[in-house]
């Protein structure tokens, strides 16, 4: 047993070092340099006010326009308003709100203007791209393909347009591609070649990543026969046998172990192997039902453009049996309203108890609670978490539970039992993301940094370790 513990550890460890030196370093840098994206706020920002004046159709006002919608979003499209119109099933479409028309895709000259003027800047090179290191992720799938346009300036600044509806999807800097090739890339195992191949990518970082919670393991195991304290503590009353490189190997794996063993794990279940914590969720009927709206309200222009000023975007959606109005600028709370009186919703706890129960069919709600304040299931790693909300708690098998904004009713999330289990074995091991932790940031970036340290100082004396065995002569 203890031969197989070293044969193990020495030439599974010897193989995988420098993955494991690789992540520590990695995992620091995405602690300060995420992947590259464009947020709801960054988009918001980068749209110009809408042309209210140029408003003349509403979004019924094509002929063949479904009236079957989840969403309508009213914004600009270059220096044209336009209506985008998500259906509860099939394919989103666009008409523009100063003709009525139906809009086609973005051709070259369209992307052109619109990337300069999100961007501030003249466009230095523009093409069609199928996708590239940065926009990789299937999220993009449904705008792909994307014209990419690199603009004139200092900052390497590229943005990504949707060819199918002209909208800026994604944006990137110099400083975060030269950053997220040593961050994220590395970390995720993210090149361009293997990510493409979403089911050979999991396969790839299931089976990479896997071998080394069996290192971690083992040198937990023999670490710890390994050191003596007390009366039995070795020569010199050390409470290690090994010198210079062992030593510190040692040493700092005991210290990091269980930091060590906890974050390879849980960086193994973030591909969610064998979809062990997969969960089919609230169903789409289930969420439609909730809305209750049976048609969207066409917006009553006259009504709507005094209210609107400068915004960026007016969004009508429905919860809880009502249509909302969501009027959205940069840096200040959105505006919601009755999308039919536009006056102040009027939702009330009766109202939101009832249209709540339809999420879950054929079970019962078991609590109700309004938060308040950040906890264990309703947080956000950077602070700006929604509150008040409401949750409910369901008794079907699944144990559902869902969270309700206080204010709109509007869905905001759900989970059941295994994403509540995933939350704490990948989140929690992966992330540190108490709110302990979270409400005093220098509090988490610092456990995170002296854990990674200890990892670090063990995987790199681990590659010298591991060199020096290689090289040794054989049968010595």
């Amino acid at each position: 047993m203890k031969y197989w513990l070293y044969f193990v550890h020495r030439w599974i460890g010897i193989a995988t070092c420098l993955l494991f030196v690789l992540w520590f370093v990695s995992g620091l840098v995405m602690l300060y340099v995420p992947f590259p994206s464009l947020d709801a706020e960054e988009q918001l920002e980068g749209l110009p006010p809408i042309g209210l004046e140029q408003v003349e159709y509403g979004p019924y006002s094509s002929e063949g326009a479904t009236s079957d919608l989840r969403e309508i979003k009213l914004e600009m499209r270059g220096d044209r308003p336009i209506w985008r119109l998500s259906p509860w099933d099939g394919v989103p479409s666009s008409i523009w709100a100063d003709t009525g028309e139906i809009a086609a895709g973005a051709g070259k000259e369209e992307a052109r203007e619109i990337a300069e003027g999100f961007g501030q800047a003249n466009v230095s090179d523009i093409r069609l791209i199928h996708n590239d290191q940065w926009s990789v992720p299937g999220g993009y799938d449904a705008h792909r393909p994307l014209w990419k346009a690199e603009l004139a300036g200092d900052a390497g600044q590229v943005l990504y347009i949707s060819s199918t509806d002209g909208s800026v999807v994604l944006d990137t800097d110099a400083r975060e591609r030269f950053w997220n090739w040593l961050g994220s890339i590395p970390h995720w195992l993210y090149p361009r070649a293997l990510r493409e191949d979403q089911p050979l990518w999991r396969q790839v970082v299931m089976w990479v990543s896997g071998p080394c919670i069996i290192v971690a393991f083992t040198g937990i195991w023999i670490g710890l026969t390994r050191v003596r304290m007390g009366r039995r503590r070795f020569s010199g009353g050390k409470m290690t046998p090994y010198r210079g490189w062992m030593k510190w190997h040692h040493v700092s794996g005991l210290l990091g172990s269980a930091f060590l063993l906890l974050w390879i794990f849980s960086g193994w279940l973030s591909v969610d192997p064998w979809r062990l914590f997969a969960s089919e969720g609230v169903s789409p009927e289930a969420v439609r039902a909730y809305s209750g709206a049976e048609q969207l309200p066409n917006p009553d222009l006259a009504a709507l453009k005094p209210l609107a000023g400068s915004a960026r975007r007016v969004i009508v959606t429905s919860a809880a049996g009502q249509a909302l109005l969501r009027i959205q600028q940069p840096g200040i709370s959105d505006l919601v309203l009755d999308a039919s009186s536009f006056k102040p919703l009027d939702l009330n706890y009766q109202q939101l108890h009832q249209a709540a129960s339809k999420l879950v069919p054929g079970s019962q709600i078991l609590s109700a609670e309004t938060l308040i304040e950040p906890d264990a299931y309703w947080y956000a790693v950077d602070g700006n978490v929604q509150l008040p909300v409401l949750r409910f708690r369901f008794d079907d098998p699944d144990e559902n539970w869902v969270h309700i904004a206080h204010e709109t009713g509007e869905l905001l999330s759900q989970s059941d039992s295994r994403r509540r289990t995933y939350r704490w074995l990948f989140d929690l091991f992966h992330r540190w993301d108490l709110n302990l932790l979270l409400s005093t940031s220098p509090a988490r970036e610092l456990l995170i940094w002296l854990m990674s340290l200890f990892g670090l100082i063990s995987s790199v004396t681990a590659v010298y370790i591991g060199w020096k065995r290689l090289r040794r002569p054989s049968g010595a």
